[in-house]
C-alpha cells in the first residue's frame, strides 16, 4: 500500500505545472497559447521574461528530484524507487491538472536522473548543455542527451542500476520531440531565445 501510495503521490507532483504557475505569478499569457504551445521552460521563455522560465525550469526539475529523494529516504527498494521515478517523470509529460497534456520533460527528466545517480545526471545536464550552446536549439539538445543517457548509465553501471527506468526516459523525451525532429529536419525549428509568435 505504502508503495503504491509513493507511486501516485510521485505522479500528481509531477503533475503540478510550473509553466502555468510562472505565467499566473509574472503576469504572463498561458504558455500553451503561443511559441510550441509546450508548458515548458523552454517555450515560457519565449514569453521575454527570464525570471519565469527560470522559475518554469527549476520547478520542474525540483519536482523530479524530489520525488525520487523521498523515496530513497523512505528506503522503498529500487523497483520501487524506479517506478516512482517514471511516475513523476509521466506526471509532467500527462498531467492530470492540464488534461492530460504536460511539457516534454526535460527539466524533470534531469531532476529525476540527479536524484537517481548525481554524476549519470551532471554527464546529462552537460552534454544538454553544449549542444544547447553550440547549436542554440533546445530540442536537439534535448535529443541528443535523451538518446545518450542510457550509454552513460551503462557505461557507469552496466546492465544493473536503474538503466531500464533510464532507457524509458529516454525513449519518451525523443518521443515527444518528434514534432521538432521533423522542424529541425526542414529547417523550420526555432531556436534559443526567438520571441513568442502568436
Amino acid at each position: 500500500m505504502s508503495a503504491t501510495l509513493a507511486v501516485l503521490a510521485a505522479y500528481l507532483l509531477g503533475s503540478v505545472p510550473f509553466a502555468m504557475i510562472a505565467a499566473k505569478l509574472f503576469g504572463l499569457a498561458d504558455p500553451r497559447t503561443y511559441g510550441s504551445g509546450n508548458p515548458g521552460a523552454t517555450n515560457v521563455l519565449r514569453s521575454g521574461n527570464k525570471k519565469a522560465a527560470i522559475f518554469t525550469l527549476i520547478g520542474d526539475a525540483l519536482k523530479g528530484w524530489v520525488a525520487v529523494f523521498v523515496a530513497q529516504q523512505l528506503a522503498f527498494s529500487d523497483t520501487v524507487i524506479g517506478l516512482v521515478a517514471l511516475a513523476v517523470f509521466f506526471g509532467h509529460l500527462f498531467p492530470v491538472f492540464l488534461k492530460f497534456k504536460g511539457g516534454k520533460g526535460v527539466a524533470t527528466g534531469a531532476g529525476v536522473l540527479l536524484a537517481l545517480d548525481p554524476l549519470l545526471g551532471l554527464a546529462v545536464f552537460a552534454t544538454w548543455l553544449f549542444v544547447a550552446f553550440a547549436f542554440r536549439y533546445s530540442s536537439a539538445a534535448a535529443v541528443v542527451a535523451a538518446g545518450l543517457a542510457p550509454v552513460y548509465s551503462a557505461l557507469s553501471h552496466g546492465t544493473g542500476g536503474y538503466l531500464l527506468v533510464v532507457a524509458i526516459i529516454g525513449i519518451a523525451l525523443i518521443a515527444k520531440h518528434w514534432q521538432n525532429i521533423q522542424r529541425l529536419l526542414a529547417g523550420q525549428e526555432s531556436k534559443i531565445g526567438s520571441k513568442k509568435k502568436a
